[in-house]
Order: structure tokens, then C-alpha cells, then sequence
């Protein structure tokens, strides 16, 4: 299907590629990985022609149709719809033909040819994709211009999937979709029949839908069979391969030279310790499995104060236009440890309740009341558009930190991953991921003890989702997750809150739960027959009946818990108070029935918080329980 023999291509004096060879057999589907910058948009570039070859070559199939996203949005009268079925050229060529033809013979033609490409069905089938990709059926008979350009990219991707192409190449197509867009999208490029190449930092997707990794590696194209985890095995067997060798190796080397030095000045031995030395000269350099210097690392300061509950929403609505509120009646209360997840499409209200808590958007209705001391960071979608392209990370970061030496600048953007070199890279020449680092590093500034995170990982690469990973379970603070980073949700988040309808509510299952109903409603609503339209009010008619029986028989207990874990807060801040008193030898110098008030009292609040501690454990067992129902 394909073949790269030998290539080379260079940018800016660079070499990206060095006499790199791979071939890719039919039908494979090949998830294409590598750091940021190391050429993988450059290989597919190379592989549709958009780039020329300077060395090498790259063949593939005769008669193979070869499909790619465009980079440039749609725009204009069209419809979605229309323009999906207008990525099948042969079909849009015939439809037009048959039309015009007045040879009856030539229409036979036409028509039988449109019959083997299964043209009826066209309709139908773009009308499913586009479904898939969050598109209603109001949406789909839009014009393209009345989209936002993240709509517009997605409408570019329905295009490339419907034409079906031989090969199929896609560069990060997970960039402009949200977590239920790409969980369909994942679950249709298992199912895809031809050959893919995909390019993506979305574990979740190389480990289910493709079955070889393409390594672009220094230059180097590298093959392994299998998903990313057995990708990542391989390595860490090869490696300690390597490694067990070039310590073998090294031994050897040392028990040579030893007798060298011991023997070379003996005459009896001089010709022994000659043999030795050609020995060594043929064991050549040890050669230890090289790690990866792509260090990446965020660490969050931890916040000086942490009250409980953070922020509580009352009733509240809030929207942009007066009388049409995005979200509404929301009762919700985030506490000093949660560790919240917020799911739910885009244009539900995901990014709405973001700036309702960290104070951006006022509300319409309700009351949002804010603990004293909240300290909200918010990363938001656009962050990067916010720093100052023209200087440097160095002084980006000096003039937020204008009391600080520039040694704690230093220091500080070091938390974040920048040593002495990039530190003093102006903004515009970082890289995506670098510039993500910087903008967290500056959100991180305040010392928050709620964090917002509003798509943290959109130009991370893999190892620097790792390492956000890491930052996020190191920090002490709450935090408030929207990403379509399934892996990011799954290791960081214990709570799952539902954007939809107009509101939020907590959802009980986990992702895997979330990720099949969302296949199923999608299946139900993009059928392509008559009644489709019944069947989707139907279909939503029934999940929002469920969902609110479940609300009505699980909100009890959830209030009972809710209260209990409440008790446990406040009956934990008076027992520290009172230990604080207590171990202070102050405290002691002054009247001794203080003293033993002060040590009765502790004694009554540890019983009480004992009971208080079996009573939440108690209801949340209850709240489990009729979940699992």
C-alpha cells in the first residue's frame, strides 16, 4: 500500500528524515508518534505532496485514492450535509452527468456505476457521520457560515470520512472535538475498512483503534506491532536489554583493562596484556539504551489556605442574553478536595459554569457564594492568545512576579519545565506544549486552591500529559476538569458532573459507562430512516425521564452523604483548632480548668467526629448501592 525508502528532508537546516525507510501493508492502521517538532505532520505532508521529497522515495499503490482534512474551514451557503457529500467526487461527478446526459445508453452507464457505489444511500450515510460528530439535524441543513471555525473543521473531517479513501491520513483529528465526538469518532475508525494513518496524543484512541505504531524517532521511521501499550512494553524490554547488555559489556571492558594495567610492564605477560588491549579496541563503545531527553515536568505550589466549601452555587441561571440562559437552577457545591470532571458536548454550558466559578460571568438568577479565601486559577481555552508573543518566557514571567529576584523567576518558570535556554526564547518560537507550560505557570502564580482547567491539553504531547498528571495529583488544591483527555479525567478526577439540558448534575457511572450510552443515544439518533427525527425526541424523551427517576430515588441519599461529609469538615477544622491550642506551651501557663476544658472539650469533638466519620461511611455505602441498582 505504501512504501518510504530511504527519505530525507531537511527544514531550515535541519534534517527531519535520514535515509528513513517503513512500509505500511493494506488495510493497517498505523497511529504515527514522536515528540513535538519531530516531523510527524511533516511525513504526511510529504506522503499527499504537499511538501517535496528531497531524498528517497515514497510510493504508493497504483489506482489508491489518498484522503486527508483539509486545513482550510468550509465557509459559505452550503450546507453541512452538502458539503460531506460533495467529498465523494466520483458520485457528485455522476449525480451532475446524470442530470445533463441525453444518450440513453450513457444514463444506463451512469446509473449502474452510481448503483455498485451504493450512491442512494449517500444521504444517509453523511447524515450518520455527521450525527456522530455532534451535528443535529437542524445543524445539518444549516449554512456553514453560520458555524464557529472548531464547527467548520469538524464538518472538513466528516468530508474525509465519508470519501472513505484507501488511505486515510489524519493529523490530530481529536483537535476541535469534544470527549463525546471523539469517543463516537473512535469507535467508527475501528470500524473503518481501508488503510489509516492517524497522528494523535490521544492514548485512549492508539491503544483501540490502531494495530502498529510508527515511530519518527531522530530522523528514524520505527515500526512496532501492536497499540501504544504494547508499543511502550516493547521499549521498556528493548531497553532493559540494552541496558543488562551494556553492563555486561562494561564489565568485561574492566576486567580487560584491569589485566592491562596490572600485566602490561611484566615482560612475561606483555604479550597477553597486547591481545587484551586489541580486544578492548574491537569491543568498540558501550552502547547503553539512550533515555529520552524530553524531561517535562509541572509542579503546582499547593495553597496557603484551603476553606471548605470553596464556592456554593444557589439556584443559580446565568447565560449571555437577557431572558435566554445557557444553564439553570443549578445547586451545587464544590469543597476543598473535590476532584471534578465536567462532561458533557460543546455549546452545552461546560465552559459557562467554568466562568460562573471563577467569577467571569454573573449570574441571572440565584446567589454564587464564594468561600473568604477562595483563590480561583482559571485556564482558560484561549489562554495562549493572551501572552505577550514578543519577549521572552523570562519576561513574561518577571513583570507578573515584579517583587520577585530574578533568581525566584528562574525558579518558579522551573516548576514548569523551562531551564536557563528556554526561558529566554520569546514567546512566539516555543513550541504549543511550551506555551501551554508558560500560561499554567502563570495561572499557578496565585497560589490558587481551586483550579479551573478548560482543555489543558490541547498542544501537550504525550510525555507532557504525564507530566500534567503528575503536577495535578501532587497539588493539594480542588480542582475543576474540562478535557477531552480521557486518560487526563480517569487519573486526576473522582467526580463526573453532566452538562446538559440546561443544567448540571452529578453522573454516577465512570467514563466507560458514559462512553457506551453515549454510543447508543448516537446510534439511536442518526438512524437514517423517516422516522429518525421521532425516534431521536423519543430517545431524549426517555434519557431525560431516566435520568430524572434516578435523580429522584439517589438525590436523598446523596443529600444525607453530602451532609455527613460536611459534618466530618467541620468537626475535623475544630479538632485541628483545638490541637493547634493544646500544643502550644503557652497555653499551659494559664488557669489549669482552662486547660482541662480545653482537653475535654478535644476529647467530646474526636468522639463526635468518629461518629460523624461512621455515619458518612454509612452513606455513602447507601448512595453506592442504589447507584449500582
Amino acid at each position: 500500500m505504501l512504501q518510504i525508502n530511504e527519505l530525507s528532508f531537511a527544514i531550515g537546516g535541519r534534517d527531519i528524515f535520514t535515509k528513513a525507510s517503513a512500509r505500511i501493508p493494506r488495510g493497517k492502521k498505523v497511529g504515527i508518534v514522536g515528540h513535538n517538532g519531530c516531523g510527524k505532520t511533516t511525513l504526511l505532508k510529504l506522503i499527499t505532496g504537499v511538501l517535496d521529497i528531497e531524498g528517497g522515495r515514497i510510493d504508493i499503490q497504483k489506482k489508491c485514492m489518498v484522503g486527508t482534512v483539509s486545513q482550510d474551514a468550509p465557509s459559505g451557503s452550503q450546507t453541512p450535509l452538502e458539503n460531506v457529500l460533495a467529498a465523494d467526487r466520483e458520485r457528485s461527478e455522476l449525480m451532475q452527468m446524470a442530470k445533463v446526459e441525453a444518450d440513453s445508453h450513457k444514463i444506463a452507464h451512469i446509473h449502474e456505476r452510481l448503483l455498485d457505489i451504493d450512491a442512494h444511500s449517500a444521504p444517509a450515510r453523511a447524515a450518520t457521520i455527521l450525527a456522530g460528530l455532534g451535528f443535529n439535524d437542524d445543524m445539518q441543513h444549516r449554512p456553514l457560515s453560520s458555524f464557529s471555525g472548531g464547527w467548520r473543521m469538524r464538518v472538513s473531517l466528516a468530508g474525509a470520512l465519508f470519501a472513505q479513501p484507501d488511505l486515510l491520513l489524519l493529523d490530530e483529528p481529536t483537535n476541535h472535538l469534544d470527549l463525546e465526538s471523539i469517543i463516537w469518532l473512535e469507535n467508527y475508525l475501528k470500524q473503518y475498512p481501508h488503510t489509516l494513518l492517524v497522528v494523535s496524543h490521544d492514548r485512549d484512541m492508539l491503544n483501540s483503534v490502531v494495530d502498529t505504531i510508527l515511530v519518527v524517532k531522530q530522523g528514524e521511521l520505527i515500526l512496532y506491532n501492536g497499540n501504544f501499550d504494547a508499543y511502550v512494553r516493547a521499549e521498556a524490554e528493548k531497553e532493559a536489554l540494552e541496558n543488562a547488555a551494556a553492563a555486561k559489556q562494561e564489565a568485561a571492558r574492566a576486567h580487560l583493562q584491569s589485566f592491562v594495567d596490572r600485566f602490561r610492564a611484566k615482560a612475561t605477560k606483555a604479550k597477553q596484556a597486547q591481545s587484551r588491549l586489541k580486544a578492548l579496541e574491537k569491543m568498540g563503545p558501550v552502547t547503553k539504551s539512550v533515555t529520552s531527553n524530553h524531561q517535562v515536568h509541572f509542579q503546582f505550589p499547593n495553597p496557603v489556605v484551603s476553606p471548605s466549601p470553596l464556592i456554593k452555587l444557589d439556584g443559580v441561571s446565568a447565560g449571555y442574553a437577557p431572558g435566554a440562559p445557557v444553564l439553570s437552577n443549578l445547586h451545587l457545591s464544590i469543597f476543598k478536595d473535590d476532584r471534578i470532571a465536567l462532561l458533557g458536548a460543546n455549546g452545552n454550558g461546560k465552559s459557562t459554569l467554568a466562568k460562573l466559578l471563577c467569577d467571569q460571568l454573573r449570574p441571572m438568577q440565584g446567589e454564587v457564594v464564594p468561600a473568604g479565601k477562595l483563590v480561583v486559577g482559571y485556564f482558560a481555552q484561549d489562554q495562549l492568545e493572551q501572552l505577550n508573543a514578543d519577549i521572552t518566557a523570562l519576561e513574561q514571567m518577571d513583570r507578573a512576579m515584579p517583587n520577585a529576584s530574578i533568581t525566584d523567576v528562574r525558579n518558579w518558570l522551573g516548576r514548569f519545565g523551562f531551564g536557563q535556554e528556554r526561558a529566554e526564547v520569546v514567546v512566539k518560537n516555543l513550541s504549543g506544549g511550551e506555551k501551554t507550560r508558560l500560561a499554567l505557570s502563570l495561572v499557578a502564580l496565585k497560589r490558587p486552591n481551586l483550579m479551573i482547567l478548560d482543555e489543558p491539553t490541547n498542544h501537550l504531547d504525550m510525555d507532557s500529559r504525564a507530566a500534567l498528571i503528575d503536577g495535578l495529583n501532587d497539588f493539594e488544591g480542588a480542582i475543576v476538569l474540562i478535557s477531552h483527555d480521557r486518560r487526563l479525567i480517569e487519573t486526576t478526577c473522582d467526580q463526573l458532573w453532566l452538562v446538559a439540558d440546561g443544567s448540571c448534575t452529578q453522573y454516577f457511572g465512570d467514563i466507560d459507562e458514559y462512553r457506551k450510552m453515549l454510543l447508543s443515544n448516537r446510534s439511536q439518533s442518526s438512524r437514517p430512516d423517516d422516522d429518525g427525527a421521532n425516534r431521536e425526541r423519543m430517545s431524549r424523551k426517555d434519557a431525560r425521564r431516566d435520568a430524572a427517576q434516578n435523580r429522584a430515588r439517589v438525590a436523598p441519599l446523596k443529600k444525607a452523604a453530602d451532609a455527613a461529609e460536611q459534618r466530618v469538615e467541620t468537626l475535623s477544622l475544630e479538632k485541628d483548632a483545638l490541637q493547634e491550642t493544646l500544643s502550644d506551651p503557652a497555653f499551659y501557663e494559664g488557669p489549669p480548668e482552662e486547660v482541662a476544658e480545653m482537653t475535654s472539650k478535644l476529647k467530646e469533638i474526636t468522639r463526635q467526629l468518629e461518629e460523624a466519620e461512621e455515619q458518612w461511611l454509612t452513606a455513602l455505602d447507601e448512595l453506592e448501592t442504589a447507584m449500582g441498582q
